[in-house]
């Protein structure tokens, strides 16, 4: 008796195992392809990430340039309409859209330069209409804007030690340590 129940419980084993093989193949390719998509969705986001933190970055700096520039030509007396155009282009060529993905680090180091940008640009106006106020010059705007250079690089430090860099390591993301960023 102990032969046939051991032969009916291997037989009840292997018509469970065949029966029960589908479901679990079925349900171990569903896990891998929900880990996929999370993956996916993890690299997505950060492109989109570095891609908005990019794009802030070379506003910035940007603009930064052009207010300089203007201030030289100003100084030259060769500033143009077609410079004043580009400049206030690159006033208005802002990161809205960064502003609602980049953490809030970021977003306050950006305000700290955008600060230091705006009364440039203000200086600038107020040069080249000749209204200039009490004390300022070309000389002095130049050296305002230098107050800009720490704030920019502060903004990129923020934006280098949030992206990682990142590495493709097997199955994810992994961030270097060596920056101090955590996972």
């Amino acid at each position: 008796m102990t032969a046939a129940i051991t032969a009916m419980n291997t037989a009840v084993v292997g018509v469970l195992g065949t029966l029960l093989a589908p479901v679990f193949a079925q349900r171990l390719t569903a896990r891998q392809r929900a880990e996929e998509a999370r993956l996916a969705g993890e690299r997505r986001k950060f492109e989109e990430r570095r891609a908005h933190c990019t794009a802030m970055n070379r506003a910035s700096r940007q603009f930064h340039t052009l207010l300089k520039d203007a201030v030289h030509r100003i100084r030259d007396g060769v500033y143009t309409e077609q410079e004043r155009t580009q400049l206030e282009e690159a006033r208005l060529d802002r990161y809205a859209e960064a502003q609602m993905i980049v953490p809030e680090r970021i977003l306050q180091a950006s305000g700290d330069l955008n600060r230091v940008l705006a009364a440039g640009d203000a200086t600038v106006k107020r040069l080249d209409r000749g209204l200039a106020r009490d004390g300022e010059n070309v000389g002095r705007a130049l050296e305002d804007l230098k107050a800009a250079d720490p704030c920019l690089d502060r903004m990129r430090e923020l934006m280098r030690r949030d992206l990682g860099p990142f590495v493709w390591i097997g199955p994810g993301w992994s961030k270097r340590k060596a920056l101090g960023v955590t996972d």
